[in-house]
């Protein structure tokens, strides 16, 4: 058996244990760890083919994996103006004035990251933005990635002049008069005005994703779970992994909207377990509320404007029948649930599905940043994965609760912000992602928020909720070891063992050790996917 690479001088990390292995070695044949041992063994099995790598005594994890983001529509997402550094309306003006001195006559000018806390009090509109973008066609995405500005010249080369109705819990914001205010909620109302600016050829989507994988290497990551196939995702990603230049394992769950019918269900049934060698689609991606901050999430009593008081859903129980469809079918889903009405249904919905007898699906819940005391022992007893993006109660919210999300929430509801430690002391499977391109990717990044809690852009302010902080090994296990189960994986993926996947991410120091506020600049030296090095520090 060939073996292509040898990494020595090695320290082993196992997130199952928190303890570094006995070996300082390991080979790697065929995309598997082939043999662990002391350097001069595992040297021995070097021949001139073999890439032999001296690690110097740095630290070496299964790879790490995002549990939860998009990379096709994130690549998307992110080309056009970063305004999510922008901490105030002033900031966001004087941004987009000097994005339109650089446009084109008649261009579209595209912004992302729109944090809803830069307008204050003031209502998320475009009126807001004028004269800056007079006349300009422009579309702003915020933060959420739920909703989006868009001026009121896209709005008009759009043909949106009023109120729409649709299918599922969307929104034209209209004034009194009836007259759109530029802010769209959820993807329906967003898509009415995205299809009228102009579209990237597949040659540019093709080129954008492929750098922004290639990024999500060089930080750490060998995996991701993609929570949605829209568009071409499917044709890029095999044509990436045809080229040999799909450098992260993928796990794409398509999504299933409301108005699904019997054929699309089937469709997503008979999609199951099609790939190529580095992707496949396993699970579906269902939506049962929208977001806090739009109020669109699903709340068990209205937010302070009176808002979020309903499912994505028009019709909850259309929902729950679905979810019994795919369990019967062994399809695990993935739901976004945020707000505590929709966390309980979505629980309401499995425990049904699990009363028809089918055992072994590993059904997940996406976000979950408000739920009360009686609902964390039901993720457990069910078997539900808890699925959590630490950074969004970072970066999104403040310890103060002067944030928007926590306005409208109430302290009460505020300070059940994203209960990770009580999940995972209640029985809990806890799998961390960024849900890129909301938060950003690197995994390090991840980790450290959720063991600080803290803003990364201000570290020495107060923590959001530190007692719901993970350790330092809860949140590698995270990244390793649940993400692996999550994905029913566990047997050949998570742990430095023989036979096991040769995905590794390569650390300059013990992550454990490293203090959080420490750990996102914490350098990768070398990542490894299927046994080949995707991100190489020049240091090795």
């Amino acid at each position: 058996m060939r073996t292509p690479l040898v990494l020595l001088s090695a320290r082993l990390l196992d997130p199952a244990t928190g303890r570094f292995l006995p070996e300082t070695a390991l080979a790697v044949s065929d995309g598997r760890i082939s043999a662990l041992g002391d350097d001069r063994r595992i040297r021995a099995l070097a021949d001139a083919s073999t890439t032999v790598v001296d690690l110097k005594g740095a630290v070496v994890t299964p790879g790490l994996v995002d549990g939860h983001l998009h990379p096709v529509s994130g690549a998307e997402l992110t080309h056009g103006l970063d305004l999510s550094a922008c901490a105030d309306l002033q900031a966001v003006r004087e941004a987009l004035a000097r994005e339109v001195r650089t446009l084109a006559p008649g261009a579209w000018l595209h912004g992302w990251g729109l944090d809803p806390n830069v307008f204050g009090d003031r209502p998320v509109e475009a009126a807001a933005l004028a004269p800056v973008l007079d006349g300009v066609p422009a579309l702003l995405q915020l933060f959420d990635a739920h909703s989006m500005l868009a001026s009121p010249r896209a709005l008009e080369l759009a043909g949106v002049d009023g109120p729409r109705a649709f299918d599922q819990a969307a929104e034209v914001v209209c004034d009194d008069r009836g007259l759109p205010t530029g802010l769209l909620l959820e993807d329906a109302a967003c898509e009415l005005v995205e299809h009228a600016a102009p579209q990237p050829s597949h040659a540019e989507r093709r080129a954008r994703l492929a750098a922004a994988l290639r990024g999500m290497a060089a930080a750490g990551l060998t995996g991701g779970h993609a929570m949605d196939a829209n568009g071409e995702s499917l044709a890029l990603y095999a044509e990436l992994d045809e080229a040999g230049e799909l450098p992260l394992r993928l796990r794409v769950a398509p999504w299933c909207q409301p108005g699904a019918d019997a054929d699309a269900v089937r469709a997503l049934i008979e999609q199951q377990g099609t790939g190529g060698a580095l992707w496949r689609t396993e699970g579906v991606k269902l939506f049962m509320d929208g977001t806090i901050d739009n109020g669109t999430a699903w709340l068990e009593r209205p937010d302070c404007h009176g808002e979020s008081t309903h499912a994505f859903w028009p019709d909850p129980d259309v929902y729950t029948r679905i979810v019994g469809e795919l369990h019967r079918a062994g399809v695990p889903t993935a739901t976004h649930a945020i707000g505590d009405a929709a966390v309980r249904h979505v629980l309401d919905s499995v425990e049904k599905a699990l009363a028809t007898g089918e055992r072994g699906v590993r059904h997940r819940i996406e976000h979950i940043e408000t739920v009360p005391d009686d609902t964390l022992r039901r993720f457990a007893e069910l078997g539900v994965l808890a699925s959590m993006q630490p950074t969004h109660c970072c970066d999104f919210t403040r310890a103060d609760h002067t944030d928007n999300w926590s306005r409208r929430l109430g302290d009460e509801r505020a300070s059940r912000a994203w209960r990770c430690r009580d999940l995972w002391d209640s029985g809990a499977t806890v799998v961390l992602g960024s849900d890129w391109p909301i938060a950003p990717y690197p995994p390090l990044g991840v980790m450290a928020g959720a063991r600080h809690r803290r803003p990364s852009r201000g570290l020495t302010q107060p923590p959001h909720g530190p007692e719901q902080a993970l350790t330092a090994l809860e949140a590698l296990r995270a990244m390793t070891v649940n993400a692996a189960y999550a994905a029913g994986e566990e047997h050949e993926a998570g742990r430095l063992a023989v036979g096991h996947r040769a995905d590794l991410t390569v650390l300059a120091d013990d992550p454990l050790t490293t203090p959080a506020t420490e750990l996102p600049g914490l350098p990768v030296l070398l990542t490894v996917l299927d046994g080949r090095a995707t991100h190489r520090d020049a240091s090795l």
